[in-house]
């Protein structure tokens, strides 16, 4: 059925936003398939992005784990910093095509901000940004950033000060602005045509890894990717669903999934609706959302995007977590043996390949999508050893 993944995805929205998200379905669908649009965006996503990303043998951090070779999927060398560029890109090349001057975004850990802000730059419209007041105080580069980019930022003091109700506040806002604006929203979450349209701009990650890995005649025996709302990883899954490796997606544990003190989702949550989709939620017993935690901003969301629902109830997905100490350990291991700065959300992923590499034989390959750069987060990490002690070990 179009719009769902099994059971998930869908369209719960107030219908007032039905004839917009019909209008934005009708446009997807005509411009995805259009040659020219298909050639503008393929060439911003080259000469303005820096696509493609390289796939990096990290030799280093291979012998430092020992087994498995790892390979690192190079997101974090975009303009930006982060994928997030390949989605808004894709939105607001089709936002001008359907009229729009207008774009409202949401954003947690500010990547997917500063994505939008240059989009928008680049492509003549206007943004802005709704962010969380918490976020802000945690990723004050990323908002300064975004000022200096153009887009207008508005902090959300409402609820738990984060991504959740960011995107409540830029939901809102284009409820009143509808004819006029649109949403960009940054991950494959929300209700139909969103999930779907967003996979479609980020699969350029995957399709890059399985040609960049035929290159080198490798099949890589797993593939990493962190999970949120789970846009790096659809777009690095979705090419290699119906193949012989392991995929794997991490998400945020926090202080251990004991601890209460987390944001695994998929592996705590149940089914549920939230911001207009049918999937994984972490809530209460009365449908309550309930309350997240991460040392990363950008996996700090209650919820994860329906097509990871699915792929965790069809078995095609594993779903593991990383505690906050285990990220942070594997930022500074990728940091001290590659000399390269990972953002927190991809030192999730980090963190699982350091932990299944030596059971693996040499010969095997893991694909670990680095999905962001780290210099967002080098205070924050900074001040968590400080409180936490400067140990550094393999996860």
């Amino acid at each position: 059925m179009k719009g769902r993944f099994g059971k998930y995805g869908g369209r719960y929205v107030p219908e007032t936003l039905v004839p917009a998200l019909e209008e934005l379905e009708s446009a997807f669908y005509k411009y995805r398939r259009e040659a020219s649009f298909k050639r503008q965006l393929k060439q911003l996503l080259s000469e303005y992005a820096g696509r493609p990303t390289p796939l990096y043998h990290a030799k280093n951090l291979s012998d430092e784990a020992g087994g498995a070779q790892i390979y690192l999927k190079r997101e974090d060398l975009l303009h930006g910093g982060a994928h997030k560029i390949n989605n808004t890109l894709g939105q607001a090349l089709l936002a001008r095509r359907m009229g729009k001057k207008y774009i409202v975004a949401e954003t947690g850990a500010g990547q997917h901000g500063v994505a939008t802000a240059m989009a928008c730059a680049c492509l003549g419209l206007d943004s802005r940004v709704y962010m969380g007041s918490t976020d802000m105080a945690r990723q004050k580069l990323n908002v300064l950033r975004m000022n200096m980019l153009g887009a207008a930022v508005s902090p959300v003091s409402s609820g738990s000060k984060t991504l959740k109700d960011a995107i409540n506040e830029a939901i809102r806002y284009w409820l009143a602005n509808v004819k006029t604006t649109h949403y960009l929203l940054g991950s494959a979450v929300g209700p139909h045509p969103y999930p779907e349209m967003v996979r479609e701009f980020q699969s350029v990650i995957g399709r890059e890894i399985r040609s960049q890995m035929r290159r080198i005649k490798k099949n890589p025996s797993s593939i990493v990717a962190c999970v949120g709302g789970g846009s790096n990883a659809i777009g690095t899954f979705h090419e290699f669903v119906d193949t012989d490796a392991e995929l794997i997606g991490v998400e945020a544990g926090g202080g251990g999934l004991r601890s209460g003190r987390h944001s695994a989702t998929l592996g705590t949550g149940s089914r549920g609706i939230l911001h207009g989709m049918m999937t994984y939620v972490m809530q209460n017993s009365e449908g309550q959302i309930g309350s997240t935690h991460s040392v990363s901003a950008g996996l700090d969301y209650p919820g994860v995007g329906p097509e990871h629902s699915w792929l965790k109830d069809a078995g095609k997905v594993d779903y593991r977590t990383a505690t906050d100490r285990q990220a942070v350990n594997a930022f500074m291991v990728l940091a001290r043996t590659e000399g390269i700065i990972p953002a927190l959300e991809s030192s999730h992923a980090v963190a699982e390949a350091l932990r299944i590499a030596p059971s693996m034989k040499k010969s095997e390959a893991i694909v670990v999508t680095l999905s962001g750069r780290g210099d967002k987060d080098v205070d924050v990490v900074g001040e968590w050893m400080t409180g936490h002690g400067r140990r550094s070990r393999k996860t």
